[in-house]
């Protein structure tokens, strides 16, 4: 039967209809038996049997190889194929196979097997005969079973092609791997089983009352009649129970009235239990019994707009793979709600399920916990249309050929069949990146007949508008503000969402405030789905058995597109990445604005009071609290309130920080109680007056190659032949390894990459390498020395930078770096000054914004306050070794070893800073962070200040011009440092 993987016609055979993922049970009888677990396991026409474990990955199990593209497909340049070919060198299979035997309850004329998702291909076989065929690697593969089961042990073998001419639909970003990936079960039904439920809800106007519609399908052995009842419970309390009698006929609707009804959204997911249980209706045995959660909730668009109840929705959305470092796209229940409670917890209120189908229980949860969906087909053919020479609609598939129609169409009904009960899914999509066309319209087609509750997205309509009607909302991908701005100014047709954006490669998701903005100046404007989750980074293994996590070509994987799987907001390993911190305050429905005697708040959720919070408010005097209070309010959703507070008067001469923020009143699914929701902060001053009280003796040698000042408790060396500072002893202790370094550079990001940043502004990172002292001059008077180095930096058209120590009566050096600003000359990454340290400092604690790094395009969510980490774990743990661990905004650093040693600097005006264990340039040079060689310095940079991080796209977008360096204006950095 192996042929059958080369016709692009032949998608199943004797695959069983797609139907609802309803739950069932059937009296004293367990009705699935799963066959999760080791299978014996042939690789590749092997003759030996090993052993494999499913869910799981071949590839990871030590069967081939993991190979990670996006665009391009796998076996592009290997072999010269058209769509619907598929390729022989190198397409691998492996044969599965299990012994069985059905339990003894179990009547064997009734007996099912279900493939929850097996790539690419799968062919199964039952004591050797042919029992089907299936392809879509995302939604069930299920089979009649029992015509090929005999009495006592069965062999089951499933044969699994890594690729197949369904492969072609399956261009999604993201490793191509294969294998049983998801559960394997046995089931059984009664002689009269709901075969596939429908529920819907019409809710009336006034969002009060609803009816529960109902579709059933029976699947009959035999001819009884049956009774029917259905009981609404909401939290488990009958709410309404009707009764159906004689049922003869297989499909069956229903209605009914429901009052006072609990919506379903993302912030209130009530939902009910609908119970129907189905009797024989001769002696009343009950046959079978199904519980449905469902959620009453309208979602509709309403003059252009997206409303779900009534009410206009913003989508703060990621989109999200599947996926695991250790076990790829076989994930777990576990994982699943990780994840849900970390995105619960950092206010996004919906995920896009990109780029096909996801565990069944993926859905379950979004239901229960509150996360809006976008459901999307396994439908993507990315590189049959967009090339490294354009974009060319002319080979896309699936087009207007019927060769593909009716397999994309298959794909589009085994996830609407399977999915079509969960509340959570409020859009289905027709696929991604797979152009336009004929065949794609009839997708959308058949989402609206058969479903009209719900909205169908699609984004691929951009490229070709020739079945406009495909998509009911404006969905694009990366487009700048201004490109929204525009469409949304010039008389828009459909509401406009951002399917992708904010491009969460490496350190990234610079500029996202400016999309947040759209959403009060534009009704049309309704959000967005960040790309992406979670970096598919795998684990690989040296062979002294330490792991890293890996990505693209580290597998000796040919084609790839090495680190382009690594975009999330979390690292591989579930860890959290600093851009988290950004998101979660952008994305927050609670801004609370303070001042000096209250807090104005703007509830922005749609069905949230704010009494549901704790509002806590404190002062911070210089970064330490001083006072604290908590208070509860009641806003209601959509409004806003100003609340006045009991601040204290204070007098005192500093800085003040009023915080304000809101915490969970009471523990819930994903958060418990106190879990910040935002916070918001007011900063003012109160001036005063101090007095410089010089009792230092400087001592100062003015030798023929160093001058050298010196005082009780401090040391400082100045080289004249080398051109800067060479010392740094406070106490005996030297802190300086070397003369510290102009620096106008930093380690590229990915994004920097993508656009080029290195290319276009070489001659800083080469100023910064090569600046050489043209001048030295001291001054002193008596309270004072100065020494200046004027430094010539080696750039086009030529520049250079004063750079000013003084060492005051007490014995503090203050450092002053000028730059007078050149005409004619590309803007600087960088500004500032980077210290080689003594590796024993290996904490630093600071005042300024944090906790965690931040830059001047990504600080909305960064809070000032006094903040410790350690250098080491500043160092982020983006994939790829890029700059990182940056903080605006800062007015002091205190860098020191374990035993209390150390200096601090302070900044004449706000400062930005890093310290890391490895230099811009060692960080620069590595491709992994493991080739990154022991840390033998402390590197603390100090700024005045560096360009942002950028994040509208990873592969050619400008950080914005607003968080660049414009070098042809005057740059000053004044800062000073003393004993800690």
């Amino acid at each position: 039967m192996t042929n059958l993987i080369h016709d692009s016609k032949i998608f199943n055979i004797n695959r069983m209809e797609p139907h609802s993922d309803h739950k069932y049970t059937i009296p004293n009888v367990e009705t699935r038996e799963y066959l999760n677990g080791i299978w014996n396991f042939k690789y590749n026409g092997a003759k030996e049997n090993t052993f494999i474990e499913v869910p799981g990955h071949m590839e990871l199990q030590g069967y081939g190889s993991p190979q990670y593209v996006n665009t391009m497909y796998p076996w592009d340049g290997i072999e010269d194929l058209v769509p619907g070919e598929v390729p022989t060198y190198k397409n691998t299979y492996g044969i599965y196979e299990k012994e069985i035997e059905i339990p003894i309850n179990w009547n064997m004329n009734r007996v099912f097997i279900s493939f929850q998702g097996v790539e690419s291909s799968l062919e199964l076989y039952c004591n050797d005969k042919f029992v089907g065929y299936s392809e879509d690697s995302f939604t069930p593969s299920e089979f009649y079973l029992s015509p090929f089961l005999k009495p006592g042990k069965n062999i089951l073998k499933a044969k699994v092609t890594k690729w197949c001419s369904g492969s072609w639909l399956e261009d999604q970003d993201f490793w191509r791997l294969s294998g049983i990936f998801r559960d394997v079960y046995l089931y059984t039904i009664p002689e009269i089983h709901m075969e596939d439920l429908f529920l819907t809800s019409e809710i009336e106007d006034n969002f009060k009352n609803g009816i529960l519609k109902g579709e059933v399908k029976f699947k009959k052995f035999n001819n009884r009649t049956i009774n029917m009842e259905i009981s609404v419970y909401y939290e488990k309390k009958l709410i309404k129970s009707e009764n159906y009698k004689e049922i003869i006929d297989d499909n069956f609707s229903f209605e009914i009235f429901i009052s006072n009804l609990k919506l379903w959204s993302a912030e209130k997911p009530h939902l009910y239990d609908v119970i129907i249980t189905l009797k024989d209706f001769e002696t009343n045995q009950l046959i079978e019994t199904i519980n449905q959660k469902f959620g009453f909730r309208k979602f509709h668009l309403e003059n252009n707009i997206l409303k779900i109840n009534g009410k206009r929705i913003i989508f703060k959305g990621v989109n999200r793979h599947e996926f695991n470092c250790y076990k790829g796209r076989a994930i777990t229940e576990k994982d699943m709600i990780w994840d849900i409670k970390f995105l619960k917890q950092h206010n996004f209120n919906s995920v896009r399920t990109s780029h096909y189908p996801n565990n069944s229980k993926w859905y379950e949860l979004c239901d229960l916990y509150g996360l809006y969906v976008i459901d999307e087909a396994n439908i993507e053919s990315h590189g049959t249309w967009q090339f490294p020479t354009g974009i060319s609609g002319d080979k896309a598939i699936p087009g207007d050929s019927n060769e593909w129609k009716e397999n994309v169409l298959d794909r589009a009904k085994s996830m609407v069949e399977r999915d079509k009960n969960h509340c959570s899914i409020v859009m289905w999509s027709c696929g991604n990146e797979s152009y336009g066309g004929k065949n794609l319209y009839e997708v959308s087609k058949y989402f609206k007949e058969k479903d009209p509750s719900r909205v169908v997205q699609y984004e691929g309509l951009y490229w070709d508008r020739r079945y406009n009607s495909t998509s009911d909302v404006e969905s694009r991908m990366y487009s700048p503000v201004t490109d929204i701005e525009k469409y949304l100014e010039e008389n828009p047709e459909k509401p406009f969402i951002l399917c992708e954006y904010s491009h969460a490669m490496g350190n990234s998701n610079g500029g996202l405030y400016k999309y947040t903005e759209l959403e009060k100046k534009y009704e049309m404007y309704q959000g967005g789905f960040i790309w992406d989750y979670i970096d598919q980074s795998l684990i690989k293994k040296f062979e002294d058995g330490h792991e890293y996590l890996a990505y693209g070509g580290d597998f000796g994987d040919r084609p790839t597109d090495y680190n382009f799987c690594v975009n999330g907001i979390i690292y591989g390993d579930r860890k959290i990445s600093p851009k988290v911190q950004e998101i979660k305050y952008l994305f927050s429905d609670f801004k609370l604005y303070p001042d000096k005697n209250g807090v104005l708040i703007e509830n922005n959720s749609l069905f949230t009071n704010t009494e549901e919070f704790l509002l806590k408010y404190k002062i911070l005097k210089n970064g330490l609290e001083i006072y604290s209070e908590t208070l509860e309010i009641d806003i209601e959703p959509l409004s806003e309130k100003y609340v006045n507070l009991n601040i204290p008067n204070v007098q005192n001469p500093g800085e003040y920080v009023i915080e304000v923020s809101l915490h969970l009143k009471e523990n819930n699914l994903w958060g418990k109680i106190g879990h910040e929701i935002n916070f918001g902060q007011y900063t003012f001053k109160i001036n005063g007056t101090s007095k410089l009280i010089c009792d230092e003796n400087l001592t100062i040698v003015d030798g023929d190659y160093n001058l050298g000042v010196r005082g009780n408790n401090f040391e400082y060396l100045f080289s004249k032949s080398y051109g800067g500072l060479i010392s740094i002893k406070y106490n005996n202790i030297e802190y300086l390894n070397s003369i510290p370094k102009l620096n106008f550079w930093r380690a590229p990001t990915d994004n920097d990459r993508g656009n080029k940043m290195a290319q276009r502004y070489a001659q800083w990172k080469i100023a910064s390498l090569y600046g050489s002292s043209q001048a030295f001059n001291i001054t002193k008077d008596e309270k004072s020395i100065s020494i200046l180095y004027k430094i010539k930096l080696w750039t086009n058209p030529e520049t250079y930078c004063n750079l000013i120590y003084k060492v005051d009566c007490m014995g503090i050096l203050n450092i002053e770096l000028d730059y007078p600003g050149f005409e004619n000359i590309s803007e600087m990454p960088n500004f500032g000054i980077s210290f080689n340290l003594n590796k024993e400092l290996t904490d630093f604690t600071w005042y300024g914004l944090g906790r965690e790094e931040n830059y001047i395009d990504r600080n909305k969510g960064a809070r000032l306050g006094i903040f410790s980490k350690t250098v080491k774990e500043n160092f982020s743990e983006y994939i790829i070794p890029q700059e990182c661990g940056n903080y605006t905004d800062t007015r002091w650093v205190n860098l020191y070893d374990k035993h209390g040693n150390g200096i601090t600097i302070e900044g004449n005006n706000l400062f930005e800073f890093s310290a890391l264990p490895y230099g811009v340039n060692a960080i620069e040079e590595a491709s992994h962070n493991w080739q990154l060689p022991p840390s033998s310095a402390t590197y603390l940079n100090i700024n005045l200040r560096q360009m942002g991080v950028g994040g509208d796209n990873s592969w050619g977008a400008h950080t914005h011009k607003d968080s660049l360096i414009d070098a042809s204006k005057p740059l000053n950095l004044k800062f000073k440092i003393k004993p800690f």
